[in-house]
């Protein structure tokens, strides 16, 4: 009977406890259904060709999101540039030529702090490092190279973990048939691990994307349509800067909600593209 007892007691505390793992994973997808669904019904309506292809004009009290898309892909081109070859470059020193491994484990442990401090304050420490004391306007080159800072480490680790799991055998084979220290890196290692360092390069797009804390104080609020060169040391405000002033200083909660969409809609498309080429790359 005690035996009978405790399995009964166990088969209903396991019920239990599946139940409530799926109430919880309703529950969560519940809600980003709803999330998704709110934003696209309220904000799907007012995506129209002039808001997408026009520019906001105080005189003609029209609105246009055209220059914000533009400054969006600027500033995701002047930050990856940058932080490419530093964060893979820095990943491979640390993986495959550093010795001291002390070093290393600071490194890794800088990095791994660095990814969980707030945005707001490396848009505080880039307005006062990027903009005030290097005399930059704020603009593009200023909100790429605080989000450089930013996504540096998220960069790194993800390399670093990519190049980690690229066999050892590898590394020893290409050694024992004659290659060099860098042409074993950059013809075995490298390529094992290109699909990691897609995948972390293109989630470090989304969060580009997704980011307006930091480019508040650095980018600026411009609406005003440039070109790559003009916007560097222009005032020159992303989609997501937008959404914040259409929403909080000018009232217009449909233009907002229509970023919204966009915004999620980029989201969607660079996750998808993360998994299609990690994919891809691994198959090859």
């Amino acid at each position: 009977m005690n035996g009978q007892t405790l399995s009964l007691r166990r088969r209903v505390y396991n019920r239990g406890m599946r139940a409530l793992v799926w109430l919880c994973a309703g529950l969560t997808c519940a809600l980003l259904v709803f999330l998704i669904g709110y934003i696209f019904c309220r904000g799907i309506p007012g995506l129209t060709w002039e808001l997408l292809s026009g520019q906001t004009s105080y005189i003609k009290n029209t609105i246009g999101i055209l220059p914000n898309i533009l400054n969006t892909l600027y500033i995701i081109l002047a930050a990856m540039v940058i932080v490419l070859p530093l964060g893979v470059g820095a990943a491979i020193y640390l993986t495959e030529y550093a010795e001291n491994r002390r070093l290393v484990s600071l490194i890794e442990f800088a990095a791994e702090t660095l990814t969980g401090i707030p945005s707001i304050i490396f848009g505080l420490v880039g307005m006062l490092f990027f903009v005030q004391k290097m005399n930059l306007q704020a603009g593009v080159l200023a909100g790429g190279l605080t989000l450089v800072v930013m996504i540096l480490p998220t960069i790194l680790r993800t390399t670093q973990e990519s190049l980690k799991t690229v066999p050892q055998s590898y590394r020893e084979g290409a050694l024992g048939l004659g290659a060099g220290k860098w042409r074993m890196v950059r013809t075995v290692v490298l390529s094992n691990a290109i699909d990691g360092i897609v995948t972390g390069c293109i989630l470090a797009v989304g969060r580009i994307v997704g980011e307006s804390a930091a480019l508040l104080y650095t980018a600026g609020f411009g609406l005003v349509l440039n070109d790559f060169f003009t916007a560097l040391h222009s005032s020159s405000a992303t989609l997501t800067v937008a959404l914040y002033v259409y929403a909080n200083e000018r009232g217009e909660t449909a233009v907002a909600f229509s970023i919204a969409t966009i915004l999620m809609l980029l989201t969607l498309l660079i996750n998808l593209s993360a998994v299609f080429l990690g994919r891809k790359l691994k198959k090859n």
